[in-house]
């Protein structure tokens, strides 16, 4: 009976686990070829849909070239919020670079990803 329940237990998804967001549109974003020392911004737009007001606690990025922008506001349950993307193309060549986002009361971090060539 205590093998039921533990095997029973593995398979529950802790409530954390849930996202408290839905992307309105793709997690990733390609720039295609930019011109060199021009800067990009894209916006990932996210509805949430937690059933409570949610804050976006951090973005973090993959280096300094990629600054991200949000609101430090509440978003309203089943509202929408932005988290814009600006890339400083200082380097020449390919470049693929992650976010994570970090949302108050959810463990693991949404992921952003950016992508292009800088000529």
């Amino acid at each position: 009976m205590l093998y039921l329940l533990v095997s029973i237990s593995l398979w529950v998804t802790p409530p954390d686990a849930v996202s408290k967001v839905v992307w309105l549109g793709p997690t990733e974003h390609d720039f295609g070829v930019l011109k060199h020392h021009k800067r990009s911004t894209h916006e990932f737009r996210y509805r949430n849909v937690s059933g409570a007001p949610l804050i976006v606690d951090n973005v973090r990025t993959s280096c300094g070239c990629t600054v991200p922008d949000w609101s430090y506001e509440p978003v309203p349950a089943d509202s929408v919020g932005i988290i814009s993307v600006e890339y400083d193309a200082r380097d020449i060549g390919y470049f693929y670079k992650k976010l994570r986002v970090y949302l108050h009361g959810q463990r693991k971090a949404e992921l952003l990803v950016i992508e292009g060539e800088v000529e």
